[in-house]
């Protein structure tokens, strides 16, 4: 009997880089949680776009409060960010008794499923070396109509060439359309296909790269994901544990993060980019660790989450295809 206690002693002792395995991950998420300078209507985005629009998209505002407590966000701070992103025509709202619904509006679902795409996405599109360029008469809009439509561009990758013109190795002219057509707009901006240019280096090409984005800016975000993240799937990998509750906090805050950086991506194709880029070691983190903790992270929110029907509905298939696959 004493043989057996000292080995379940030692195994509940086991050190991993200072810590004990059993709460390795803690510390880490904890720490997270101070570098990362959380704001709460960003945070609030990353939870609608990973943890709600997966589960039909509206949620009582009370139990949305309850889940995100554990990110130190008071109630106050979350009905302030909630009102915001309504003004923002991202959400809307409805009433049933007391209870305070939220949903996401038209325009909010496509920008949700762009940024889906985005920041699960398995693999590369191929390019076929054409550029679609946009002309803005920007001197004829609003102020505020031409801040967010710039916003909106540079989200969907463009750079800006200067004189109101956007180009993009991979634009896609319909959602260029939507954005217009949202901010009733769609005579103001023209849409034009270039044709194919060479991708060697001091090809035209090149030459719209180095004028229209700042490489090196866009990887610092990357590489800073990278730090943060790192020792996390070290210790997953050496077997550490964790609640649900920090499961969840760990990919709210990864999907956060890697957002943040995935903002300023383009998401050039990779001929255009730089040998080194570090893009892509921060996706491998990013998927490596989401497909350990999905499934922990998901009854945590189960738990806490209530629709209008009361439990969520099930998870959407396009979120089980998120990497080519969760397992």
């Amino acid at each position: 009997m004493k043989i057996a206690l000292r080995l379940d002693q030692y195994a509940d002792q086991l050190l991993l880089g200072g810590r004990t395995i059993s709460n390795a991950i803690e510390p880490l998420v904890q720490g997270l949680l101070s570098d990362l300078d959380l704001k709460a209507r960003s945070l609030l985005v990353s939870v609608w776009g990973d943890s709600v629009a997966p589960h039909g998209g509206t949620v009582w505002l009370g139990s949305l409060i309850d889940l995100v407590a554990c990110f130190g966000l008071n109630e106050r701070a979350v009905r302030t960010s909630v009102f915001r992103l309504k003004n923002e025509k991202m959400l809307s709202s409805s009433q049933q008794g007391r209870k305070s619904y939220y949903t996401l509006t038209g325009s909010g679902q496509r920008r949700f499923e762009e940024a889906t795409k985005r920041i699960y996405k398995h693999t590369a599109d191929p390019w076929d070396g054409s550029w679609t360029l946009l002309f803005t008469e920007r001197r004829k809009m609003d102020d505020a109509v031409k801040k967010q439509l710039f916003d909106e561009l540079h989200w969907l990758g463009y750079g800006d060439l200067g004189s109101g013109i956007l180009a993009h190795p991979r634009g896609n002219a319909e959602d260029v359309n939507d954005l217009t057509q949202d901010l009733e707009i769609t005579g103001l901006v023209a849409v034009m296909k270039a044709a194919s240019l060479p991708s060697t280096e001091e090809t035209p090409s090149h030459i719209l790269i180095r004028k229209g984005w700042n490489l090196e800016e866009i990887e610092s975000g990357y590489l800073q994901f990278s730090d943060h993240f790192k020792p996390v799937l070290n210790a997953l990998q050496s077997g550490a544990t964790y609640s649900d509750e920090t499961a969840f906090m760990l990919r709210t805050l990864m999907v956060h993060d890697y957002r943040r950086a995935l903002l300023k991506d383009p998401m050039l194709p990779d001929s255009l980019l730089p040998e080194t880029w570090g893009g892509g070691d921060a996706r491998q983190i990013f998927r490596d660790i989401y497909q350990m903790i999905w499934q922990a992270a998901e009854r945590y929110l189960l738990e806490k989450l209530q629709s209008e029907k009361g439990d969520l509905p099930e998870l959407s298939k396009e979120f089980m295809m998120r990497f080519g696959g969760l397992t």
